[in-house]
């Protein structure tokens, strides 16, 4: 019994380290687990609560409650009248804010609101030459935009912007009217569009 006491003892040494260094091993899996879980976790969360605040686009936000934006027709107030400016300016912001949210574009009581009128539309002289005489024109736009916000009262806002453009004094207005007007209309609704979801 004497001589076969040590050969257990032996066995139990052997088996007490063979445990130790395999919990060892398992310990830096079990703590690497217990990270990853905690990040799956606070990942989790985040995600939950940007959804339900906001539904991220390229370049801004729309409220994830929203579903329906309603844009009425700019009417055109200023002395100078272009008779296809009003329409075309609308269809160009409807454009840009279809496309690059997932609103869907309403008549009436939409999640946002937009509305306004244009209340300049001018062509004046710039450059000066020597001879007094202009080497270039400029035509200005101005429109009054009123935005609602259903869910958020402090995006609301009322402002006026303002873009032009500059062509020859040599070239005859109507001849390059339709072209500036789409870059003058293009700027404004990039301006619109980062006011009412970019909130710059």
């Amino acid at each position: 019994m004497n001589r076969k006491a040590p050969i257990f003892r032996n066995i139990f040494l052997n088996q007490s380290r063979r445990d130790k260094t395999r919990e060892a091993q398992l310990t830096p899996h079990k703590a690497q687990a217990t990270v990853w879980g905690s990040a799956c976790v606070i990942l989790l969360a985040v995600l939950l609560t940007a959804c339900r605040m906001s539904v991220s686009l390229t370049g801004g936000t729309v409220d994830a409650r929203a579903k329906t934006v309603a844009i009425n027709t700019f009417p055109n107030n200023a002395t100078l009248i272009n008779p296809t400016l009003s329409q075309s300016f609308t269809t160009v912001l409807k454009d840009k804010i279809q496309g690059q949210t997932p609103l869907t574009i309403v008549d009436r009581d939409g999640d946002y609101e937009i509305d306004g009128e244009i209340t300049n539309y001018t062509v004046n002289p710039v450059a000066i030459q020597g001879n007094d005489s202009p080497a270039m024109n400029r035509l200005t736009i101005t429109v009054r935009v009123r935005f609602t916000n259903k869910f958020n009262e402090d995006q609301n806002f009322d402002q006026s912007f303002s873009r032009y453009a500059d062509y020859y004094s040599s070239q005859n207005l109507s001849s390059v009217e339709a072209g500036l007007v789409a870059e003058i209309s293009d700027a404004l609704t990039d301006d619109i569009f980062n006011k009412a979801f970019v909130n710059w």
